[in-house]
Parts: C-alpha cells; sequence; structure tokens
C-alpha cells in the first residue's frame, strides 16, 4: 500500500457550555458534539526520503509545522520512526477558522490515515493521546459521531446516533479568533447554561424538539457582541423554517436544523440568493 485517502468530516456543537476557567489557562467545558457530512479530503502517499510535505488547493491554509496536519504527522513518525517520510495532499471544503474543527478534524485524518499507510496497529485510545497534546478538538475528530465531551475536550463519551434532520450551515465572510472568544468569556459571570445534561436525555430518546430546544452556546455571549451579524443569521434562519439555529463553537459560522428537507431546501435557496458571498451548505448529520 503506497497511498491511503481519508476524508475528515465537520463537526457542529449541537450545545456548548463552559464550566470555568483553569490556573493552567485552560477552560473547562461540557458539550455535545457531532460530526455532519461536509469534509475535507485528504490523500496521503509513501516517500521514500524522510519528512512531511502537505499541499494544498487552498492559499490560507499554511503548510508547514503551523498545520495541525503538519504536527499530526510529525507525532507519529517520532513515535513510529521506522515509519518512512510522507507527502499529504489536501483538498479543502470546510470553511477556514468557522468553529467547525477543520484543522483538527484534518489532523484527526491524519492519524487515521498513517495509522493504516504504515500498518502500524495503533488503537483509537493511543491516537487520542497523541492527538490531544496537537488540539483540544483532535481526540473528538479522531472518534466522531455523536458525543458529550467534557474536561478541555479530551474526556469523552459517545452517545446514540440523533433523529434525522437537515443541517443548513452559513459562514459569514468574517473570521473569528478562538483565543479572543475564551479571553472574553468570564465563564464565572455567565447568568445561564446550557441543559447539556437534558440534551443528552433528548438524543438518546431520539427527541429532534426536545434537542432543539435546549441548543444554546455561552460562546455567543461575546461573539454575537462583537459580529452582530451572527444573530441576523440566526435571525433568518429561524424566520424560513428552522427549529432552532445556533453558533458553532467559537464561532462564525450559524448552523440550523431543520426536521422537513423541502423546507431546508427553500432556505438554502433564499440565503444563497439574499448574500452569495456566503460560505452556504445544506447536509445531514453524519
Amino acid at each position: 500500500m503506497n497511498e491511503v485517502a481519508r476524508k475528515a468530516y465537520a463537526k457542529i456543537n449541537l450545545g456548548l457550555d463552559v464550566i470555568c476557567r483553569r490556573p493552567d489557562g485552560y477552560h473547562e467545558v461540557k458539550m455535545i458534539m457531532q460530526t455532519i457530512n461536509l469534509y475535507d479530503e485528504l490523500l496521503l502517499k509513501k516517500e521514500t526520503e524522510p519528512g512531511i510535505r502537505i499541499i494544498t488547493d487552498h492559499a490560507e491554509v499554511p503548510t508547514d509545522q503551523n498545520n495541525l496536519i503538519y504536527k499530526a504527522a510529525a507525532a507519529v513518525l517520532q513515535r513510529y520512526p521506522q515509519s518512512l517520510g510522507v507527502t499529504i495532499t489536501l483538498k479543502k471544503q470546510i470553511p477556514i477558522a468557522a468553529g467547525m474543527a477543520g484543522g483538527s478534524t484534518d489532523g484527526a485524518a491524519v492519524f487515521h490515515g498513517l495509522n493504516e499507510l504504515f500498518e502500524l496497529g495503533m488503537t483509537e485510545d493511543e491516537m487520542c493521546e497523541m492527538g490531544v497534546k496537537i488540539g483540544a478538538d483532535v481526540p473528538y475528530c479522531i472518534m466522531g459521531g455523536t458525543a458529550l465531551s467534557e474536561g478541555i475536550g479530551e474526556k469523552l463519551t459517545p452517545l446514540p446516533e440523533p433523529p434525522d434532520c437537515y443541517v443548513l450551515i452559513v459562514k459569514p465572510d468574517i473570521s473569528v479568533s478562538t483565543r479572543f472568544v475564551y479571553e472574553n468569556l468570564h465563564a464565572d459571570k455567565l447568568k445561564y447554561h446550557p441543559d447539556i445534561d437534558g440534551m443528552v436525555k433528548a438524543i438518546q430518546e431520539k427527541d429532534l424538539t426536545g434537542i432543539t430546544e435546549r441548543m444554546e452556546n455561552v460562546l455567543e455571549t461575546v461573539t454575537i457582541g462583537a459580529y452582530p451579524i451572527i444573530r441576523e443569521i440566526k435571525v433568518q434562519m429561524l424566520a424560513l423554517g428552522a427549529e432552532n439555529a445556533l453558533m458553532s463553537g467559537s464561532g462564525p459560522t450559524v448552523f440550523g436544523i431543520f426536521a422537513e428537507e423541502e423546507t431546508a431546501r427553500q432556505a438554502y435557496g433564499k440565503l444563497k440568493t439574499m448574500i452569495p458571498e456566503r460560505e452556504i451548505f445544506l447536509t445531514t448529520f453524519v
């Protein structure tokens, strides 16, 4: 086997709570992570010479040590030095700096891809143990699906598949710094906390209404204040028939949950024509 192709799926946060800021500067979180059918594509190819080479079709994606793809590959090749070099070609579709774990899921795909390419026999736990050192969302992206995420994101509890629905993704033409959002969040002064436990129960019962009624993200208290367009998109989605709409992660991407495909498709078409420069996708849960 000389090359392996992998899909790197994006995620959304159906619910996101921040419990506190730890002495080490990290934040304790409690959130529901969900994989969606929007993905980057990676092709990993063995090379006879050592080293890591990254090729991408997106000018804004770094191809050096600043890329989580590079960091993931370096972590694997350092632990398994018998492996040779690798060239990784990335076809980017997940919006950048969008709160959808685009970089983390690419890194996760590299762990899986190198494991297969070099027949390393790594377990998922081993990959997650390496992954958390390069990014808090990487262990979840290695696992995928639906999960309760706690700690700094490394404590994962798999959940059953939620009920079928349609997910409308809108990423406005802005970028949001995750560091800025967390540095300006005062977890000890939050006036409310999302009902994450109630959402877990709704997922277990396959109750779509119970899920959407509990969709909240405390990071909106920072991001919407700085970028009001996020609230505007949420309002537009609700007006177009979404069961609920929410910012994913630290933003600025907004997603709406639709129970009916036709309603979702009509909303997609209207939003696409209203502001064409937005990145808009209609997809489903994975």
